[in-house]
Parts: structure tokens; sequence; C-alpha cells
């Protein structure tokens, strides 16, 4: 799936994550969860945890269908 950095860290802020914007500063500015899962790991969103605050902020959906 792909998502852009803004929105992600938008969704991250709105559910309590004040630093969102500096923890994303290092990844594209268009992020592909499968190519970039490393670097979601490494600032503490596995795939199961992105896919928990994705669909907890509403972003595009059901995207995981």
């Amino acid at each position: 799936m792909k998502i852009g950095r803004s929105q992600l860290a938008q969704v991250l802020e709105a559910q309590g994550d004040t630093d969102a914007e500096s923890k994303l500063s290092g990844l594209p500015d268009e992020i592909d969860t499968e190519r970039d899962a490393g670097a979601l790991e490494g600032i503490g969103l596995d795939q199961d945890t992105l896919r928990t605050k994705l669909a907890a902020g509403g972003v595009g959906g059901n995207l995981w269908a």
C-alpha cells in the first residue's frame, strides 16, 4: 500500500503522536508500506501496528480488503 508521508503524519498526530513528523522525515514523500517496511519498523510501525493506526485514522476506507 502507498500513502503520503504527510497523510501518515496527520493520522499519527491525530492519535497523539506529537513527534510523528520528525519520525517520518527520513522516509520518501510517498511511502510504500512494503518497500519501506524496514524503516517503518525502525520507528515502531510494524505491519500490524500500521494497519491498526491507519484503520483507526480512517485513511482511504478499507485499505486491507
